[in-house]
């Protein structure tokens, strides 16, 4: 019998470093997305980055400086965010 969990991923920690966004999760998994795949945070300093706070109880990350919002579900599924297109 095979039984399917509909539990949305939660993050309880993160941590930035200069080439990834790690999340430890509820459930005791580790992901991790290499930064590049947030152009805000690609840009922004280190400070910018480590200033970060866990939103929707810790189905996304939010970065108040940059305005930037990274999802659990979206690491998981390999959602990069996408920069704005430049004007010409």
């Amino acid at each position: 019998m095979s039984t399917v969990n509909n539990v949305e991923a939660r993050i309880k920690k993160a941590r930035i470093t200069e080439d990834e966004i790690i999340a430890h999760l509820v459930d005791g998994r580790t992901i991790s997305v290499p930064l590049t795949w947030s152009w805000r945070l690609s840009e922004a300093t280190e400070t910018q980055r480590n200033n970060y706070e866990l939103i929707g109880d810790g189905l996304g990350i939010h970065w108040p400086d940059v305005d930037e919002d990274i999802s659990a579900r979206g690491m998981l599924m390999g959602t990069p965010a996408k920069p704005p297109k430049q004007k010409v």
